[in-house]
């Protein structure tokens, strides 16, 4: 099992800044990768951005340039900075761990889901 906590959401207006965190406790040590995904009322959950154990990120085409995902391994905790918010980034903001559980299988962890609301 994996817990997922998160914070840093909350109200900005258009061109703002906000960081996420999220912070895994429990079976960390199979965890491969994390990320974070987003959901706008009436829409399907998307992809925000992954980081691997190895450092490795990804991100949505919608968020590049603006958008950086970091780790800290010490403290089991992926962040997500977003600069120059757009009112299109309104969405609940999800963390994700995924797990390796062998070849061909791995295994989503959620976490609550946190408000990003900007306003124009």
């Amino acid at each position: 099992q994996v817990q997922l906590v998160e914070s840093g959401g909350g109200l900005v207006q258009a061109g703002g800044s906000l960081r996420l965190s999220c912070a895994a406790s429990g079976s960390i040590f199979n965890i491969n990768a994390m990320g974070w995904y987003r959901q706008a009322p009436g829409k399907q959950r998307e992809l925000v951005a992954t980081i691997t154990t190895g450092g490795s990120t990804n991100y949505a085409d919608s968020v590049k340039g603006r958008v950086t995902i970091s780790r800290d391994n010490a403290k089991n905790t992926v962040y997500l900075q977003m600069n120059s918010l757009k009112p299109e980034d309104t969405a609940v903001y999800y963390c994700n761990a995924r797990l390796y559980i062998r070849l061909g299988v791995t295994l989503d962890y959620w976490g609550q889901g946190t408000q990003v609301t900007v306003s124009s």
